[in-house]
């Protein structure tokens, strides 16, 4: 039988992994009751494993039977500050986090990855590293685990790494989908602190109000995007957290607000910086007060190699048939820190439509508290991850 096939026979016993994982979501770095599971699957295996030091990864190598290349497989493993309100049966049991992310899904398609090509591991010629990670949300643990050596992992270094990620909205069940180039932005950070002098609500002549000189600079951030950058280079910039004040009648002494900034192109990044940091302090002294100003760079952008793109898009294509693969027109503006491999080495990552209905634009995105992933896509999620190893070995 050919590896879809036989990862149909795994289907079950990935649902059942899956499903588990999905109730004891972990978030960050330490996800000590994960990485024990995903040990727990891996036992059986002929892989060479080793465990992190500051962090619950696990990178798995399996010895093919012949030299050549090293090709890295990578799932991401850990969950979000959600409340889930999905209602299903394996709802998590831990209040107030969830992998509305879809990464249990992941978790488990690597597994099913594993046992396939250790199934076949006299048709390898070379060897594959299988990269369980933590932190992907905000943590950084691609960078954690680059640094503990997961792209040497092997002896030699990662020839090829490859990665999907399912959605639970955006594209119809089964449907793999990519594009050459700029796949995903880059991500910062701006944090702003607008310091003024506090006083009695009923006498702000007598005091420095933060707050509508925070709210100015807001409102002039989303002017600078649309009139500061070219639009065929995108920016986002949204404000997501903003604080000030403890009571109605009460000028605070200072407000604080925080903005996610994606961007494409590393030029464009540092203009933001520039011009983000340049904004807020003249707004500020405008009005005679200080501001205190941090941008911080976050992800590099998720960029396919060409040539490695095509490769994954035939080899669906082949495997699956050609309405199982589309093309992406447009980048997506969230970030992912695969990005960090991808900056090292050719490879290529790619998404999986994972909606549990009929209308993906109607469902719910992921990390909604709603978000709902099919884990019926297990098994061709793992065989395809499967087959490009062992297609990219031979």
């Amino acid at each position: 039988m050919g590896l879809r096939e036989d990862a149909k026979e795994l289907q079950d016993e990935l649902a059942v992994l899956r499903r588990e994982l999905h109730q004891i979501p972990e978030i960050g770095l330490d996800l000590p009751r994960t990485q024990e599971m995903v040990l727990a699957a891996l036992e059986p295996l002929p892989l060479e494993v080793s465990t992190g030091a500051s962090l619950s990864s696990v990178t798995a190598v399996l010895r093919g039977a012949r030299p050549g290349p090293v090709v890295l497989l990578r799932g991401d493993m850990d969950a979000l500050p959600v409340t889930e309100r999905t209602g299903v049966p394996f709802t998590s049991r831990h209040e107030g986090v969830m992998h509305a992310c879809g990464h249990d899904l992941h978790t488990a398609g690597l597994v099913g990855a594993a046992r396939l090509l250790a199934g076949r591991r006299d048709e390898l010629a070379g060897d594959v590293v299988f990269m369980f990670q933590p932190g992907e949300e905000g943590m950084d643990g691609a960078g954690h685990m680059i640094a503990e050596g997961v792209l040497s992992a092997a002896g030699r270094p990662v020839d090829a790494a490859y990665g999907l990620h399912v959605l639970s909205s955006q594209f119809a069940r089964g449907v793999f989908a990519s594009r050459p180039g700029p796949l995903m932005a880059a991500s910062a950070g701006l944090f702003v602190r607008v310091v003024g002098a506090g006083g009695h609500g009923s006498k702000p002549q007598s005091t420095l109000d933060p707050i509508p000189v925070a709210c100015e600079m807001v409102s002039a951030l989303q002017t600078m995007v649309t009139r500061r950058f070219d639009v065929f280079d995108p920016v986002v910039l949204t404000v997501g957290q903003f604080h000030a004040g403890t009571k109605r009648n009460i000028i605070p002494d200072d407000a604080t607000f925080e903005a996610t900034v994606r961007t494409f192109t590393p030029s464009t990044s540092e203009q933001v910086r520039e011009h983000a940091i340049q904004l807020c302090q003249s707004i500020a002294a405008a009005h005679g007060l200080q501001v205190e100003v941090r941008y911080e760079t976050e992800y590099p952008a998720t960029v396919n190699h060409a040539a490695e793109h095509e490769f994954v898009a035939d080899t669906v294509r082949e495997v699956f048939g050609e309405e199982r693969f589309e093309e992406m027109a447009f980048p997506m503006t969230g970030s992912e820190d695969f990005s960090r491999v991808l900056d090292r080495v050719p490879g290529a990552y790619l998404f999986l439509g994972a909606c549990v209905t009929d209308d993906p634009d109607a469902a719910p995105s992921n990390h909604s508290p709603l978000a709902a992933f099919d884990d019926s896509v297990l098994s061709d999620g793992s065989a395809l991850l499967a087959e490009l190893a062992l297609r990219r070995l031979r």
